[in-house]
């Protein structure tokens, strides 16, 4: 009873996450306005030659800020991590 139920809730999430997608319309822009001010106004309003550039770093500043501030901390988690390991090795062999 308890494998089928398992069995049963694994397909129906798979089906779920499979039909998804369908309902997503790709290649669609969704703000079609909004593109067009920042790419009307993004090289004025920034001085960025590179209109991608312009929205991830003074459009979207804060956000990319918390997104950096949290690759940061992962990779000095893992750099930590690795550097434990390291040194219990080099114990364990003297």
């Amino acid at each position: 009873m308890k494998r089928e139920l398992s069995v049963a809730i694994i397909l129906i999430l798979g089906a779920f996450m499979m039909l998804i997608p369908l309902g997503i319309s790709f290649g669609v822009p969704g703000h079609s306005a909004m593109d067009d001010y920042f790419i009307a106004h993004g090289q004025e309003q920034t001085a960025a030659n590179n209109i991608v550039t312009a929205v991830l770093f003074d459009y979207r500043g804060f956000d990319t800020i918390g997104e950096s501030t949290v690759l940061f901390a992962a990779v000095i988690g893992v750099g930590l991590m690795f550097r434990k390991l390291m040194r219990g090795d080099a114990d364990e062999n003297e």
